[in-house]
C-alpha cells in the first residue's frame, strides 16, 4: 500500500519511518534540497534508533530506508496514495496552501490528513473540496518511539474517515484517540499548560530547570520533564500553541513571557542546540548546561 507525507523534517521523517517499518511504500516531499539530500542516512539512523530502544518491531533498517522516496513534487507523491499525512509547520497559511495542491492532486478515495498539534482540521478541511475526507493524525516526538496518535475529528469529518484513520493508525501499531477539533485538542492542550507553569517557575526561581524537570519525572513518572520536553518538540512551536489557546480561552493560557525571550533570541530547543539546556550536534544534551536563575 502506498502513502505519502508532505514535509520531510523530523516529524515527517519519522512519519515515514513508520509506515515504512509496517511494510508500506512511502514517498516524501520537501522542498529543501538539503533536507532530501539527508533524508536516507538521516531516517537509517532514526530507524536503527528505535530498533535498538525495542520501540519498534526488529526490522533491518536498509530494507526501511528502501520503501521510502523523496520528492519535491506533490503531484508525484499523491499519485495512488491512499494516505496523505501533512507534516508542515504549524502555520495556518502554509497548511491551508499545501491542503489545495494535495486536494488537486490526490485520488478521489485518499485520506487527507494533517500532523498539526493544534491548530483548527476544519479551517485546514475548508481549502479542499473534500472536507469529509480530511482530518488530523497528531503523531508525538518522536514518531518511531511514541506510541500514541490522536485524531481530531473535523466538523465535516465522516465516520468512515475516521474509522479508516483508526484502521491506518493500528496497522502501524499505534494505540489511536479519537478527540474532537478543539484547540490544542487533547495532548497538546494540557502539555502546553504545563510546560507554561514549568516557565513561570523557572522564571520566578521556584527551582532551577534540572529540579522542575526532576520532579515531573520522578514525583509524577512523566518520561522526560516539562522544560526538556519543550527543547524537544521546539519552544517556537510550543510558544505558538500556546498564543492559539490564549486567544481561544483567555488568562489561563497567557504564555509565560521567560519563554517568548527564549523565542526572540533564536533559544528554540534541541534543533538549534540551545533551548533552556545546549545540546551538542548530535541532540545530545550536555552536562549542567540548564539555564540557572
Amino acid at each position: 500500500m502506498r502513502m505519502s507525507v508532505i514535509g520531510g523534517g523530523t516529524m515527517g521523517r519519522g512519519i515515514a519511518g513508520c509506515f515504512a517499518a509496517a511494510g508500506f511504500t512511502v514517498i516524501v516531499v520537501d522542498p529543501s534540497e538539503s533536507t532530501r539530500g539527508k533524508f536516507a542516512e538521516q531516517l537509517e539512523s532514526d530507524v536503527v534508533w528505535a530498533v535498538n530502544r525495542q520501540s519498534i518491531t526488529a526490522v533491518d533498517a536498509k530494507t526501511v530506508c528502501a520503501l521510502v522516496n523523496v520528492t519535491d513534487s506533490i503531484e508525484e507523491a499523491c499519485e495512488n496514495a491512499q494516505l496523505i499525512i501533512e507534516a508542515a509547520p504549524e502555520d495556518m497559511l502554509l497548511k491551508r496552501r499545501l491542503f489545495e495542491q494535495i486536494d488537486s492532486a490526490a485520488l478521489d478515495t485518499a485520506l487527507l490528513a494533517s500532523n498539526t498539534s493544534a491548530l483548527s482540521v476544519a479551517a485546514i478541511a475548508a481549502s479542499t473540496k473534500c472536507p469529509d475526507r480530511v482530518l488530523g493524525m497528531h503523531f508525538f516526538n518522536p514518531p518511531l518511539r511514541m506510541p500514541l496518535v490522536e485524531i481530531v475529528r473535523g466538523i465535516n469529518t465522516s465516520d468512515e474517515s475516521i474509522a479508516r484513520a483508526i484502521q491506518f493508525t493500528q496497522m502501524i501499531r499505534k494505540e489511536p484517540i479519537v478527540v474532537r477539533d478543539s484547540p490544542g485538542f487533547a495532548t497538546s492542550r494540557i502539555s502546553a499548560m504545563v510546560g507554561n507553569e514549568a516557565f513561570f517557575m523557572l522564571q520566578e526561581g521556584v527551582a532551577n530547570a534540572e529540579d522542575i524537570d526532576t520532579a515531573l519525572r520522578l514525583g509524577m513518572s512523566w518520561p522526560i520533564g516539562p522544560l526538556a520536553l519543550g527543547d524537544l518538540v521546539g519552544l517556537d512551536v510550543r510558544l505558538g500553541v500556546l498564543e492559539n489557546l490564549y486567544s481561544r480561552f483567555g488568562e489561563k493560557f497567557r504564555p509565560c513571557p521567560l519563554l517568548a525571550q527564549y523565542v526572540d533570541a533564536g533559544r528554540l530547543g534541541r534543533k538549534v542546540g540551545k533551548g533552556v539546556y545546549s545540546y551538542d550536534a548530535s541532540g545530545k544534551r550536555l552536562p549542567g548546561s540548564a539555564d540557572v536563575r
